[in-house]
């Protein structure tokens, strides 16, 4: 049975693309660009295909998510009995190593997390933290404590109220360097200038010399 799209968020650097499934949830990741060396494919048949998820391990009461402005950085919402938290997604404009960027955000109380990578390149699992397939190389950067089970990446930890944990997923090509560790924080406000630049050009565009009216 073919699965219908209209509910996935799209992330990406105009190169690079995610899409987060469902809340929380990448299932198809392609770093450096739109083409078959995807990263997660969780999308063809479930998550031995690779996926990133990064969500209560809890029970969740509510969720709500949405774009930032006229942004492509994603923000969801978890509401859970404990607390809530704020996850916030992007793709940070292309000036060094393809990147996705997750801030996870304690907004009130305590709430147990739990995070799952099972990442996939060129046909072939990669099942370490740093690790290379084919040639791809896939570094996670990641605040807590990690552990390998088979194929997959995990991490169980808490966040709590006013609490700000970043990971990083970067791609390069496996021959060269892992790239320096990028600032979660200043990629955050370069993406959003990113977009902001391209909504003024585009406002620009529709209304300028020559455009109808509004």
């Amino acid at each position: 049975m073919s699965r219908r799209l209209e509910g996935d968020a799209l992330l990406t650097d105009a190169q690079g693309v995610a899409l987060v499934s469902d809340p929380g949830s990448i299932a198809w990741l392609c770093p450096p660009h739109c083409d078959p060396g995807v990263s997660c494919a969780g999308l063809l048949g479930g998550v031995e295909h690779g996926r990133w998820q990064l969500a209560p391990s809890e029970e969740v009461r509510a969720t709500r998510r949405r774009y930032r402005d006229e942004s492509l950085v994603l923000e969801t919402d978890f509401e859970t009995a404990a607390g809530s938290i704020r996850l916030v997604e992007f793709v940070p404009p292309r000036t060094r190593a393809a990147a996705l960027v997750r801030l996870v955000e304690g907004v009130r109380g305590r709430v147990r997390m739990r995070m799952d990578l099972r990442a996939r390149s060129d046909g072939g699992s990669v099942d370490g933290v740093q690790a290379a397939a084919g040639s791809d190389g896939l570094q996670l950067r990641a605040p807590v404590e990690t552990h390998r089970e088979g194929v997959a990446v995990r991490a169980d930890f808490v966040v709590t109220a006013g609490e700000l944990l970043p990971f990083v997923l970067e791609w390069a090509p496996s021959h060269d360097d892992a790239p320096a560790p990028l600032d979660p924080l200043r990629a955050l406000a370069d993406t959003e200038a990113y977009w902001a630049e391209r909504a003024v050009s585009r406002a620009a565009t529709q209304h300028g010399p020559g455009a109808p009216a509004a």
